[in-house]
């Protein structure tokens, strides 16, 4: 049942402790199985990605017909109805335009010893995207993987995607042309990533995989980090809407339904100052889970993890924001921007009654894979920034070194690192046979 909390009441933080340690996700163990697959990967590749696919995707594949050729990308991109092609291609013009304004610069500087110093970014040389198959197919993923690791310059974009019984999306393969994408592959699962990872005769590796997944893709990324970088471990969507009373309250039902829609562990919260408008809003979403495709998934998720909490101002609303650092934060109030300044932790914030989350899922331009489970209090969402390195400058004269080479060699000396603090010393004392 829809939990319903007051802050008016006693035992308030106690049951909102046990609200945020609730756990979403119903999965089993399933570290022991990936780390086999991961295994069975890296010891026979193809064969192993063959036999995977045809267990878990009833599809046969051969060495040769595991990336889509050019022949077939275009054939199924021209299945795409043209409203549907300019509804994408409009998506991508304005994440290609936001992500964009992320490039950050090189630098550099003479300090005050003379020494220069700075740093200089540049791409990782390849990219893995993977794009969940089946019913949970979105192209819009695709483009808000992609087109930020194009723009940050990487050379080379693979993406993976399961294709159940060989079907594709025709949407998910034009969003990957759009975007530029290099090379698309019909693998799924664990068994994908870890052929990104490690590489296989078919599949040559990257240095970093992004993308959601299930739970078996999941475990995958965080066996391989290390040997490549990814970008988070996400765990079920979730939005928290605080809204006052000035609303639609449909439209609040609607926005927290849009979560509720994706996963019988999603989670939708409203918190408002007004008793009344909550209960209003709560009907609204009975009401609209009966006209709903997903309304069986949508009415798991409000009855299992859904919640209504009531609080006394837009203070205190803040602050239980915080606390939950929410992957969406909707700010249907009537100055958002005030009650913006005060939310530190949260992965997107969307703006006034004119701005539903699911704007930021398909076309506003920021990027929707965001930090779930809480992470927002110490991560962001995807970025240009997760496919560049920075890499440090630094150039000693002479005189720079003769300024503060010997303070390096004091400190090489207090850690006992003798052939630190000659490597300065012989230099120190080329320096004075000048």
């Amino acid at each position: 049942m829809t939990l319903f909390l007051s802050t008016a009441d006693a035992d308030f933080n106690a049951s909102f402790t046990g609200f945020l340690t609730t756990k979403r996700e119903d999965s089993p163990d399933v570290d022991a199985i990936v780390a086999k697959i991961i295994e069975d990967v890296r010891k026979r590749g193809d064969a192993a990605l063959i036999e995977l696919t045809e267990k878990f995707d009833r599809l046969r594949l051969t060495p040769e017909g595991m990336a889509f050729s050019a022949e077939e990308i275009e054939a199924e991109c021209a299945r795409v109805p043209a409203q549907e092609r300019a509804a994408l291609e409009l998506a991508a013009d304005r994440i290609r335009t936001y992500h964009s304004r992320q490039l950050p610069v090189d630098e550099s500087w003479t300090d005050d010893s003379g020494a220069m110093l700075g740093w200089r970014w540049g791409p990782v040389s390849a990219a893995g995207l993977y794009v969940p198959g089946g019913l949970a197919s979105y192209p819009s993923s695709v483009l808000m993987n992609a087109i930020p690791a194009k723009v940050a310059g990487v050379k080379r974009l693979a993406v993976c995607v399961p294709t159940p019984d060989g079907v594709i999306n025709p949407l998910v393969l034009l969003a990957a042309r759009i975007a530029g994408v290099d090379e698309v592959y019909r693998i799924g699962g664990a068994q994908a990533i870890a052929a990104m990872a490690y590489g296989t005769r078919s599949i040559a590796p990257v240095d970093k995989i992004t993308g959601p997944g299930n739970a078996y893709v999941a475990a995958a990324k965080r066996r391989v980090f290390g040997k490549v970088g990814i970008d988070m471990i996400a765990g079920p969507s979730e939005i928290l809407v605080i809204a006052d009373r000035e609303n639609d309250p449909d439209w609040i039902a609607l926005d927290l339904l849009s979560q509720a829609e994706h996963d019988e562990s999603a989670q939708s919260i409203l918190i408002t100052d007004d008793p009344r408008f909550a209960q209003t809003v709560v009907k609204a979403v009975e009401a609209r889970l009966q006209m709903l495709e997903r309304g069986k998934i949508a009415a798991a998720s409000w009855r299992d993890f859904g919640a209504v909490i009531i609080v006394r101002d837009m203070d205190e609303a803040a602050m239980l924001s915080d606390r939950i650092a929410p992957e969406h934060l909707e700010l249907c109030v009537a100055d958002p921007d005030a009650l913006a300044a005060r939310v530190n932790h949260a992965g997107a914030i969307f703006l006034g009654h004119w701005t539903p989350e699911a704007i930021g899922d398909y076309v506003g331009g920021p990027n929707h894979v965001l930090p779930t489970a809480r992470s927002a209090r110490f991560s962001s969402g995807l970025s240009v920034m997760d496919f560049l390195k920075r890499t440090t400058l630094s150039r000693m004269t002479p005189q720079s070194l003769a300024r503060i080479g010997p303070a390096a060699e004091v400190l090489a000396r207090s850690e006992s690192l003798q052939a630190h603090g000659l490597s300065v010393r012989a230099r120190l004392d080329g320096l004075n046979e000048e």
